[in-house]
């Protein structure tokens, strides 16, 4: 996603050049964030395509691996005993699925699939056909997502994560277990704080031996034990590499004419993994490359995880996990601690929100509350809470303030980010609309919302229906 991105990048801007893009995968670009879609059955493999750019000065090259790069000749050479030569070379190799070093899983049997690529999916799909049991090993945001596609197709699904509660990055162990039982009612069981200590499969099925001694039995096993930055390519050129390849803030390697963007690249310490920063270096290293900005720096932006399933409602941002600074105390790199929460496990509502200074630094909202759009932008721009804090804890109305949520579309600034992936605001969706855009579908392509996660397309349709009924505008076209 992120070397599709930079190709279409660099072939908006103006100049005479030739951008060269060679992958391993057979298939062109598509969207990793929309096959747990795929995997629901929600979507077609066409849906999950990502426009590219093609013509003079692109060539696109599938199913073809590269073996080393000759930092010397700036050249890279190709499985097919070619060489490429280039003025600059990004890496965007992306990350591989981690596959446990758990005995029977090397080699893989054919009823065990990690969970990570098109190829991957059409596996599980395949595997599923006719199964009634599928375990998935790995409670984090992609197992959750698997477990919930193929719980969508029929299947009895139950996940096994080695921790005590879900999504351990990202919630705390009440929201974890929140979660658990909101899965639970969608036909998704859990096993926690319980790690897998062996595999056995044959053709009747899968079993997965746990440290507890019970075994589980299943048609089929999804591993989505995370996944690994690849490195393989750098580190063999003699890149500095820790994690990840080591970038600066103009994405540059230690070599200067080496880049490095998205799941495979480190700054500042940090690996992504999602694609809102990924897209954004894109556009970093074309505008540096391109010469429109020279001197153009990348700078993270505050993280929103979304879980992208069927009956869950699910954001988490910033400093949520447990091993935080408790409330209350007075952190090194701040004031006090505000923090307020709301469990309503029954209805499968969860909320928590840490404040600093009068701004928010972390929250988790689980369940239907109206105020996720509005906690969401005060996050990502940092702006001050309302004084009443309890509107944004329970999604009730409060009083007029920058921060009051938007009942309606036309309440909400032009300045307030719809799309967090491509940064898309809603200023900009309706210019386009005015300039002829009607449909999701017109604005996505003119603005690239929804284009991302896919999570803000009801947003945007949400915008487009208001300004049909607001704005009627006669467009020529």
């Amino acid at each position: 996603m992120a070397g599709a991105r930079l190709a279409a990048e660099l072939h908006a801007r103006a100049g005479d050049r030739k951008v060269t893009v060679l992958g391993a995968e057979q298939h062109r670009a598509y969207n990793r964030i929309m096959l747990s879609a795929l995997l629901a059955g929600k979507i077609d493999e066409p849906d999950v395509e990502l426009a590219e750019v093609a013509g003079q000065g692109v060539d696109v090259r599938t199913g073809l691996a590269v073996t080393a790069i000759d930092r010397a000749a700036r050249e890279v050479r190709t499985a097919d005993g070619d060489r490429h030569g280039y003025d600059h070379l990004v890496l965007a190799t992306g990350s591989r699925a981690v596959v446990p070093p758990l005995p029977g899983l090397d080699p893989l049997p054919d009823r065990v699939v990690p969970f990570r690529t098109l190829d991957d999916c059409r596996r599980i799909l395949a595997a599923a056909r006719g199964a009634r049991r599928a375990l998935v090993l790995g409670g984090g945001l992609l197992g959750l997502e698997a477990a919930r596609g193929l719980a969508a197709r029929g299947l009895d699904v139950t996940v096994v994560h080695p921790t005590g509660w879900l999504m351990e990055r990202q919630l705390d162990p009440t929201a974890g277990a929140v979660l658990a039982g909101t899965l639970a009612g969608l036909g998704v069981r859990t096993a926690l704080a319980v790690p897998a200590t062996g595999v056995a499969a044959d053709a009747d099925g899968v079993r997965l031996d746990l440290a507890d001694g019970r075994s589980l039995h299943a048609d089929l096993l999804v591993l989505s034990c995370g996944v690994r930055p690849d490195t393989a390519l750098a580190a063999a050129a003699g890149l500095a590499v820790d994690r990840g390849v080591l970038v600066d803030d103009r994405l540059r390697s230690s070599d200067r004419h080496i880049s490095a963007i998205g799941d495979c690249a480190q700054h500042a310490g940090a690996l992504t993994g999602l694609v809102a920063p990924a897209w954004a270096q894109a556009r970093v290293v074309a505008e540096v490359l391109g010469g429109e900005d020279p001197l153009a720096r990348y700078r993270p932006r505050p993280v929103v995880t979304r879980l992208k399933a069927a009956g869950i409602d699910l954001a988490a941002m910033g400093d949520t996990a447990d091993g935080t600074p408790p409330a209350g105390t007075a952190p090194d790199d701040g004031g006090p601690v505000e923090e307020l929460t709301f469990a309503d496990p029954t209805r499968g509502t969860y909320a928590r929100l840490r404040i600093r200074d009068g701004r928010l630094t972390g929250a988790i909202l689980l369940g239907d509350n109206p105020a996720v759009g509005t906690v969401v932008q005060l996050f990502d721009r940092g702006d001050p809470v309302p004084a009443d804090r309890r509107a944004l804890l329970l999604g009730r109305a409060f009083g007029a303030t920058p921060a009051t949520p938007a009942a309606s579309p036309a309440l909400m600034p032009d300045a307030a980010t719809v799309c967090q992936c491509n940064d898309v605001h809603k200023g900009a969706l309706v210019a386009c609309w005015r300039a002829g855009a009607r449909t999701v579908e017109e604005l996505s392509a003119a603005t690239r919302a929804a284009t991302g996660c896919g999570g803000c397309r009801d947003a945007v349709a949400g915008i487009a229906d208001w300004l049909a009924e607001a704005d009627p505008v006669a467009v020529t076209r």
